[in-house]
């Protein structure tokens, strides 16, 4: 196992910097910084040729992806002053200086990720609980009452788009709660600026983003666990399970969703990593000040050590993940084995 897992490692490396260069590039043709910059009064083209060379963007793109993964302390970057800065480059954990702040990248991202986390694990747990609780009932009563009504739940809510979902939400229980008078929930921050940052202000504001992200995702999984669950619980080995007198739930949920789960895993799994990269829409709809926000709004200006950051470390959490994932199936499935 642990040849494995040094194995993988060593073949993420390869992987990842491919993505980098796939993501530098497409980040360099994504737009100028220093064409944002100014507002409405834009800088003067001595100004915008004087940050070009600070910041590295006079040198040819093959050399900016070299500064931004090894550093620069082997070369001249300002062909003028003939300083060489002390960026360090990714490997070292620098990704350099944001565009827009001036502030580390690094720190700017930081500062964002308790927020992201705390919503998305939030949601995640929500997701996972009542999945499991929908589709293991939808599939135990197949055709069923309650079967039926989760699977139009659940094709009514995935067939809602992301934004949709946010503002129908919004306009029920904020706008409409307010109007007749009932306790309506906020819709945008994360606490009252009166109240201070408690742990009742961030759970209320919470609760529209948490069941934005969560409903869509709810329908998907539980579909998808009742047709695995359906394909286990019909198999010959838990008729003999039953056949033998072993009870309904020892059946269903040591024999049936142990085997059931390896799917699962795999959505989940894949799911996880973007965590970090939050809900981009709902974030932004909701004023979440999380990564999702700091990605759009530092993307309309170009701030290219902030998004590659954001980029570069879901990619690493994938393939951690992912890792982590078939390590999972080994214990989920004792016939799987990595050697």
């Amino acid at each position: 196992m642990t040849k494995y897992i040094v194995r993988r490692l060593i073949q993420a490396i390869p992987l990842l910097i491919l993505i980098s260069v796939i993501l530098f590039v497409l980040m360099q043709a994504s737009g100028d910084p220093v064409a944002t910059l100014g507002g409405r009064q834009p800088p003067r083209a001595e100004d915008r040729e004087r940050l070009r060379r600070a910041w590295g963007l006079d040198q040819p793109i093959l050399t900016q992806y070299i500064i931004w993964l090894v550093g620069n302390d082997w070369m001249v970057v300002d062909a003028e002053t003939g300083e060489t800065g002390t960026r360090q480059g990714v490997i070292r954990g620098d990704f350099g200086n944001s565009f827009v702040t001036r502030q580390p990248a690094l720190q700017v991202i930081v500062e964002r990720l308790p927020n992201t986390l705390l919503l998305m694990i939030t949601a995640e747990v929500v997701i996972v609980i009542l999945s499991l609780a929908i589709g293991i009932v939808s599939a135990v009563k197949q055709y069923s009452l309650i079967d039926t009504i989760a699977t139009g739940f659940s094709f009514i809510t995935y067939s809602i788009p992301v934004f949709l979902m946010a503002l129908i939400l919004m306009y029920v229980f904020a706008v409409n709660f307010r109007k007749w008078g009932l306790p309506y929930l906020p819709i945008s921050g994360m606490y009252e600026p009166a109240e201070g940052r408690t742990f009742q202000q961030i759970a209320w504001h919470m609760i529209l983003p948490v069941t934005t992200i969560s409903l869509i995702s709810i329908a998907g999984y539980s579909r998808y666990i009742r047709s695995t669950m359906l394909e286990v619980i019909n198999s010959d080995y838990i008729r003999t399970a039953r056949a033998k007198g072993l009870s309904e739930r020892r059946t269903l949920f040591v024999h049936a969703f142990k085997n059931a789960s390896l799917p699962i895993v795999t959505l989940i799994g894949l799911d996880l990593p973007f965590l970090l990269a939050g809900a981009v829409v709902t974030e932004t709809i909701f004023a979440w000040p999380g990564m999702g926000r700091l990605f759009i709004d530092h993307l309309g200006r170009s701030d290219f050590p902030v998004l590659m950051g954001i980029l570069m470390m879901i990619s690493v959490a994938v393939v951690v993940f992912q890792l982590l994932t078939d390590l999972v199936y080994t214990w989920l499935d004792p016939r799987i084995r990595y050697t």
